[in-house]
Formats: C-alpha cells, sequence, structure tokens
C-alpha cells in the first residue's frame, strides 16, 4: 500500500471582528486554496499525478491535503529552500505562480499562512503581508515565439483565446483579439498553423511562461517533402563549391593526412 504524508496550510486572520475559522470560511476561498496547493505538489501536467484528498479543520483555518509521501518529501525540501533564501525565483514556474497567488491573498486579506508538511522535523514556510514572495522581474524579459501545432479551440465570450497543440509544450493557451476571429473567414479548428505570439520567458532558463502570450498573427504553414526543392538545392551546391571539391582529397584531409 502506497504510503501518504500530508501538507498543511493553516492561516489565521479575521473577518470584520470575527476569527478566522470554517464557519465563516467562504467556498470561494477553499476553491483557490485547493487549486494553488495542486500547482505547490504538482506543478507540472497533472494528468498522471496522485489522488489528493482533502479535510478542513479548525484552528483558525486549517487545509490538510493528502497524497503519496514522495511528493510531500520533495515539497518539504521545496519550502525549506524558501523559508531560507526568501525567494521563489528558483521554483518550477506553477509552484512560484501557487506562492505569488498565496502571498497576494495574504495582502489584500491581511492573512498569515503557515505552511508546513506531516513530516518529523518539517520545513515550514510563512506567508504574510510584509512578506515578498514573488518572482523577480528583470528574470522574466518580453520575447516574441512562433508556435506550430493543431489549433484545438477558438473563441471566448469575453477574452478569446485560440488552443494550440504542439508537440513541445502540448496544448497552449494565446490570448487573442475578438476582432480577428470575428473578421477570419475560413474555420481554424483542427488546422495546423503557425502563430506568431509575445509572452514572456525566463532569462536564464528559457522557459516559457504560457500565461502571457499574446497573438501577433497567424502564419501558413504547410509543412511538406518537396522533393523538387531539394533536388535543386543540391545541383546549385555541386555547381558551386561541392563541384570543385575532389572526394578523395577532402576525405584524407579529414583523417588527417592518414590512410585508415
Amino acid at each position: 500500500m502506497e504510503k501518504i504524508g500530508f501538507i498543511e496550510i493553516r492561516i489565521t486572520g479575521s473577518k470584520g471582528n470575527l476569527d478566522l475559522s470554517p464557519d465563516n470560511y467562504d467556498i470561494r476561498e477553499i476553491i483557490t486554496i485547493l487549486e494553488n496547493a495542486e500547482n505547490l505538489l504538482y506543478p507540472g501536467d497533472k494528468r498522471d499525478r496522485p489522488n489528493i484528498s482533502y479535510k478542513i479543520e479548525a484552528g483558525s483555518v486549517k487545509h490538510i491535503l493528502k497524497t503519496s509521501i514522495q511528493y510531500i518529501i520533495g515539497f518539504n525540501a521545496i519550502i525549506g529552500q524558501v523559508s531560507q533564501v526568501q525567494n521563489i525565483d528558483f521554483l518550477d514556474l506553477g509552484t512560484a505562480k501557487a506562492f505569488e497567488n498565496i502571498q497576494d491573498i495574504a495582502t489584500k486579506r491581511n492573512y498569515v499562512f503557515s505552511i508546513k508538511t506531516s513530516l518529523d522535523n518539517t520545513n515550514e514556510v510563512r506567508v504574510d503581508k510584509t512578506t515578498r514572495y514573488y518572482r523577480t522581474e528583470a528574470i522574466w524579459a518580453d520575447a516574441e515565439f512562433y508556435f506550430y501545432g493543431k489549433v484545438t479551440n477558438a473563441g471566448g465570450k469575453d477574452k478569446a483565446n485560440i488552443h494550440v497543440f504542439t508537440e513541445e509544450l502540448g496544448t497552449i493557451r494565446i490570448q487573442t483579439p475578438i476582432s480577428f476571429l470575428e473578421q477570419y473567414d475560413e474555420n481554424l479548428l483542427y488546422k495546423t498553423f503557425g502563430i506568431r505570439a509575445t509572452g514572456k520567458q525566463h532569462s536564464e532558463t528559457g522557459e516559457i511562461d504560457t500565461s502571457t502570450l499574446r497573438f501577433i498573427e497567424l502564419v501558413d504553414y504547410q509543412p511538406k517533402y518537396d522533393e523538387i526543392y531539394l533536388k535543386a538545392l543540391r545541383e546549385k551546391a555541386k555547381k558551386s563549391w561541392l563541384g570543385s571539391i575532389d572526394p578523395d582529397k577532402w576525405l584524407n584531409e579529414i583523417r588527417g593526412g592518414y590512410d585508415a
């Protein structure tokens, strides 16, 4: 049987004149914590993640999230490092954003968060209105990208997006002007395109913040093997620099003047 551990996110604060408790803690706040807790534990692809169970307890408000002990051990190391360096620039994008969201809640609602695990001698990180758990802006620079893939969704009532399935990043969502989608005559769905977009990129790791992607233009993309075109390139090369090369002499030079 798989061993289970848990993380505890304890929140202290008040609602008006009342101390914070499960009885006055709104369901929308619970949903927000659950979304961020999932990203703290599993910042990447969540399709194959282990089960996470949940309960809320008194003691102000305690969120208890149980999952595989393997991930609890890893998360304990993360909060230990965050607490030590007071910085989240080293974290995966999903985990860093979760910390930023918790920091926003602490600042806006004057809550105090205590995050720890079920491990003996657990590490602990505290987030309140005096802490500054935000990524360094200088590390995330504006950049321009070309994405190639199949459009799987396009549209939106207020904020329009194009969803593109790419081999490198999976499905990405690109914010797109409604005016472009209104004027585009053809059906985009399930066709392969190139999309030029802007967004934020980590200046050290090259990681792309896919939540910041914004549409610039659509590029018609028809990948195909063109034998005639490739043959013409080969002939052109032969007539120029390749035509003047003696293959035996060239091979001998590559070998350093020695016969194999």
